[in-house]
């Protein structure tokens, strides 16, 4: 399996490939700004390579601590819940909506605020939908 590709901002892997047009509304999503203009600073990986991939198969394929998958789940759920996987320690796995990517993967990646912020202010499904 290849590597992912080397990057300054956090990889946004495409893993599921059965709907162009469900992956067109997440990536239109997750590329157009929200209020203040805000916006994820993410390179889009999106190569049928890594079709089906795991969580655990995608954190091998680089040294990246901080990671966005778009899988099955983020393209056929309400809300486009993408997987976030914080490998560093104390990290683990989260679901963000696409509306909300940008606070998560700016906020982390400045070490403006902790991973447990979010996690402890998802919702009881474990989808972090804002504060």
């Amino acid at each position: 399996m290849k590597s992912l590709p080397e990057t300054d901002w956090t990889l946004l892997i495409r893993t599921d490939f059965s709907d162009q047009a469900a992956w067109q509304a997440l990536h239109a999503a997750v590329t157009t700004p929200i209020e203040e203009d805000f916006l994820a600073n993410v390179d889009i990986v999106d190569d049928p390579a890594y079709r089906d991939l795991t969580s655990e198969q995608i954190t091998s394929l680089t040294a990246d601590e901080f990671l966005i998958v778009a899988d099955k789940t983020a393209l056929t759920t309400p809300g486009m819940p993408l997987l976030v996987i914080l490998k560093s320690e104390g990290g683990g796995e989260l679901r963000v909506i696409a509306e909300e990517l940008s606070s998560i993967e700016n906020n982390i990646s400045l070490a403006n605020m902790d991973w447990s912020e979010f996690v402890d202010s998802a919702d009881e499904d474990g989808v972090f939908r804002g504060f």
